[in-house]
């Protein structure tokens, strides 16, 4: 039996609900929950319900408003804030995101904290949105660790800047050559995005690199 257009657009409206409350990113939540709304607004028109029209148009309005907040900001700030080693606030920010990093990043990653580790803090306007851990080699590269952002903040702007001459980050590590082990398809895809580029050695055959 054939549903009639109206009821799938029902559907539609609520599984573009359903998809917005999966999203990570605060961008792609605001737009897919505006479809949504605007969706679900034809739906109750047609079907004369009403109060579900008001409730829509509401709803449409306030994603609609910060669609244009978070679009029409014309920059950002980024910050590199290093820490020490043994910090508290470092060991609470691993402890909280922990199940996290060992699906997703790096899935051997253990923290131990040495006289050559680096730890960065990156900040997005102010905010601290990923981590950078490492440590440096005799053949001055550094060798990351752990590349880390959080959830709310993965679209690359933070990648793409820290990996670039403006974020001074080879001036923090005295380091012209950076590189890590990619151990999974994901990891690859990341780095690869960011300039990496495959560089096996004998010993180490999983090896990425990003040179300036």
């Amino acid at each position: 039996m054939n549903l009639p257009v109206i009821e799938i657009v029902g559907y539609i409206g609520s599984a573009l609900v359903i998809l917005s409350l999966m999203q990570k990113s605060i961008l792609r939540l605001r737009l897919i929950g505006f479809v949504a709304s605007s969706t679900f607004l034809i739906y109750s028109v047609a079907i004369a319900a009403y109060p579900i029209a008001v409730v829509n148009v509401v709803a449409a309005t306030i994603h609609l408003y910060y669609l244009r907040k978070l679009l029409r900001r014309k920059s950002e700030v980024f910050t590199l804030l290093r820490m020490r080693p043994e910090s508290r606030y470092l060991a609470y920010f691993l402890d909280f995101y922990k199940d996290d990093i060992g699906t997703r990043y790096q899935p051997d990653f253990v923290y131990e904290p040495g006289e050559d580790t680096l730890a960065v803090f990156l900040l997005r306007d102010m905010m601290p949105a990923g981590l950078l851990v490492g440590r440096t080699h005799g053949d001055a590269s550094f060798e990351i660790l752990l590349d880390y952002v959080i959830p709310q903040y993965r679209d690359f702007k933070l990648a793409n800047w820290l990996y670039s001459e403006e974020s001074g980050i080879f001036e923090l590590t005295s380091c012209r050559c950076a590189w890590t082990r990619v151990l999974n398809p994901e990891q690859a895809e990341y780095f690869t995005k960011v300039g990496f580029k495959p560089d096996r050695t004998p010993q180490v055959p999983e090896r990425y690199a990003f040179k300036l």
